[in-house]
Parts: C-alpha cells; structure tokens; sequence
C-alpha cells in the first residue's frame, strides 16, 4: 500500500482538497486498496478546524465526496508513517523538511512545479481545484515532480 499525506499550511483548503480528490480518483479507478491518503499542515495555525466552506463548496461543485475534516500539523513522527510527502507549494516543501530535521529517503515532493496557489488568499478555489487535480492525475500516472 502506497501511503501519501498531502501538505500545505493550514490544512484547510488545499490539502484536505487534494486528499480528497485523490481518494475519489482512487474509488473510480477501484484502486482504494492500493493507496492510504491523509493530509497535513506545517503550521498550528488551523489546529482542529474543519475545511474552509470554499474548499467544500468547490468539491460539492466537482461531485467530490469528503469527511468531517479536522486540520492537523504534521509531526516527525509522521516521517514514518507514510511513504511520499506531496507539498503545494516551495514553502511548504523547506517547512516540511525542517520538521522532519532533514529528508533522508526522498519522500518530500512538490505536488506542481508550479506552486498551486492558497485559495485562501487568492479566493480562487476553481483554479486551486484544477491545479490540484491536473497534480493528482500525474501521481496516479508515477509522475513525482522534484523538490
């Protein structure tokens, strides 16, 4: 079983919007034994609350099913815990590995080479969706972007 835990700051919008896209392409593709996918902050700041309503909103829009979501930071414990970090963006890569103290098995990755944008500060939850999605599409095909 693949294990991927999605990254971003908050855990509120793009994270919990790329697990959960993921998990859908799983369940279409017949694949949910194959993968385990959660997601991840690299901040405290949104401990514990649920996903922003545009992230919902634009999974509602796209068909998209989730689960109550409770933000998380990661922690360095986690390293253990899964096989590939999938980060949105350059800052989240460089927090990511401070946490972990180092990426000694290559399992950090950016999702995009382009940075996927934070919806909450553009309020652009379509293009975050798409960005996410065209991502997501790559790993199911083997592509890991680099660092």
């Amino acid at each position: 079983m693949i294990k991927i835990c999605f990254v971003c700051l908050g855990n509120i919008c793009r994270s919990p919007m790329a697990e959960f896209i993921m998990k859908d392409k799983i369940k279409k593709l017949n694949l949910e034994d194959k993968y385990y996918i959660e997601s991840r902050a690299t901040s405290y700041e949104e401990e514990g609350n649920d996903m922003h309503i545009g992230a919902k909103e634009i999974l509602n829009l796209n068909n998209i099913s989730y689960t109550k979501h409770k933000a998380k930071r990661l922690e360095i414990d986690d390293y253990q815990k899964f096989d590939y970090f999938i980060c949105m963006d350059d800052s989240n890569v460089r927090n990511t590995i401070n946490i972990f103290e180092n990426d000694d098995f290559n399992k950090v990755f950016k999702l995009n080479k382009e940075n996927v944008k934070d919806p909450w500060y553009t309020g652009n939850f379509n293009e975050t969706y798409n960005d996410l999605n065209e991502g997501i599409d790559k790993i199911l095909r083997g592509e890991l972007n680099e660092k």
